[in-house]
């Protein structure tokens, strides 16, 4: 049914079956944590209620909404070629290095053509992108086999993926590894949905046709990047200098140290490991890693005046999906980037921290990208419906515990259930359950459907037409039409 270098890799190169890391930053010292965005993925642990992703007691999940970032990929034209210039430079000093930069004497830049490999999924050591998406769909394929059956009618389920290459790869990974081989012959029917400014907003990649958004030289697109460019000069002059220590005949900018810093995720995604991650203090990173928060934070985050409106188009069509229940799609599947996702948080408002100063690194911060949107990030809303009879602990419970524990079980599961009867929407990030501020009443810290709704209606109305703030005309398209099944 599916390759068998991929089922190998999938259940035995990575974790199996929920696939998710153990390592804990709070406990110990994980760079993937750290790598804002640039690393491997890795399931959310600050802002997690729980990490126990199986359905509460006496719940099933009725609906699922997926909306997610391209697998791990190989770095942008623009900051591949900035890394590319840095190693031309490194040559023509002609110099042999010594200290944490010795490595460089015999070191090779990790794409072998970047021209063809700079966007690009990576496809090669334990971090590969096509495995990674495999495994999602994998992970999703465990998760909710009663949502992925033949629908009735014949009909194909809908999914879809912004039109970039490395995102559409990712989508048809993922489709192998959920549906399998022949996905596209008779399951399911990928649509490309375009990254063009005249869509308005019918589209996955609101960025992309927000005007003002695109046009706003001080508050738009390119604010996070002044305000990243100030935080970096708090650190990495320091680190320049460290540099020179061993290597008096360096002189390296801080875009070049940023850029050294960019390579050990990269390099990572490609060969496993890099001897860049070496060359850096813990601080460094911690410090890169708040440059990376800040540039995100500020570009396409809460920190951008844009941002929730940009967000509320994918919300507020999966609200009403949501609203609607099975009756019209059971699994609906979106393929993006991450400057897509992060203004639907902000539209719904998760992790809306206070502002991140530039001055200073802000630690007590609910904002850390490296788990938010690394590659292959995603958010999954669930429908829940609790009530009845459904308990899938309960066979586990006769089984192990005594008559009298299991009776009280009984009990207990009956008076949840008859408080908790109903619809609830459950936010799943990277693999992290998280609450919904001021709606987590529901079972699990979930939010009843009804009040759900209410919460993104009234963000809607705080946040404004997406066609006024993003200074549309009235004639250009108001709404998401696409999503359906």
């Amino acid at each position: 049914m599916w390759p068998t270098y991929l089922l190998l890799s999938a259940f035995f190169i990575l974790p199996a079956y929920w696939g998710t890391r153990t390592a804990n930053p709070a406990a110990s010292w994980d760079l993937f944590y750290h790598l804002g965005g640039n690393g491997p993925w890795v399931p959310l642990i600050n802002g997690a209620i729980t990490q126990d992703i199986l359905p509460p007691p006496g719940c099933s999940v009725q609906q699922v909404h997926m909306m997610s970032r391209h697998a791990e990929r190989y770095p942008t034209s623009n900051a591949g070629n900035r890394m590319l210039e840095l190693l031309k430079r490194i040559e023509a000093l002609n110099v042999t290095f010594k200290g944490d930069l010795v490595f460089l004497n015999n070191w090779r830049y990790f794409a072998q053509d970047p021209s063809s490999a700079h966007n690009q999924l990576t496809n090669t050591s334990p971090y590969a992108g096509s495995l990674s998406a495999f495994r999602t769909g994998i992970k999703l394929r465990s998760r909710y086999p009663h949502l992925l059956q033949r629908r009735g009618d014949g009909a194909k389920t809908n999914f879809w993926a912004s039109d970039s290459e490395r995102v559409i790869e990712t989508a048809k990974y993922f489709a192998t590894a959920l549906w399998g081989l022949d996905w596209f012959e008779n399951h399911s029917q990928l649509h490309v949905i375009p990254e063009t400014s005249d869509l308005g907003a019918d589209t996955l990649t609101p960025g992309d046709t927000c005007l003002a958004y695109r046009d706003d030289a001080k508050y738009g697109h390119d604010y996070g990047y002044r305000q990243m460019f100030k935080f970096r000069d708090t650190y990495l002059p320091a680190i320049a200098k460290s540099l020179r220590n061993s290597n008096p005949s360096t002189d390296f900018t801080s875009s070049e140290i940023f850029s050294m810093q960019e390579m050990c995720g990269f390099e990572t995604l490609v060969r496993g490991s890099s001897p860049w991650c070496k060359v850096f203090t813990h601080e460094d990173w911690l410090n890169f890693e708040y440059a990376r928060d800040v540039i995100h934070f500020y570009r396409a985050g809460p920190g951008n005046e844009y941002s929730g409106a940009m967000g509320w188009l994918w919300l507020n069509a999966t609200t009403s999906l949501l609203e609607q229940g099975p009756d019209v799609g059971e699994a609906f599947f979106s393929f993006v980037h991450d400057g897509d996702i992060l203004p639907m948080l902000s539209a719904l408002g998760l992790f809306s921290t206070a502002k991140l100063p530039v001055t200073h690194r802000l630690n007590s911060r609910e904002w850390h990208t490296s788990q938010i949107v690394p590659m292959g990030g995603r958010a999954i809303f669930e429908l829940l419906s609790c009530g009845g009879t459904h308990d899938k602990h309960s066979l586990h419970e006769k089984v192990f515990l005594p008559p009298a524990q299991v009776q009280q079980r009984v009990l207990g599961n009956q008076r949840r259930q008859k408080r908790d009867s109903g619809r609830y929407v459950r936010i799943n990030i990277n693999d992290g359950i998280v609450a919904l501020p001021g709606c987590d009443s529901g079972v699990g810290s979930s939010c009843p459907l009804a009040e759900f709704i209410r919460h993104v209606q009234r963000r809607g109305q705080e946040i404004g037409d997406f066609r006024e703030v993003c200074g549309l005309s009235k004639d250009a398209a108001e709404k998401i039409t696409f999503l359906h099944q």
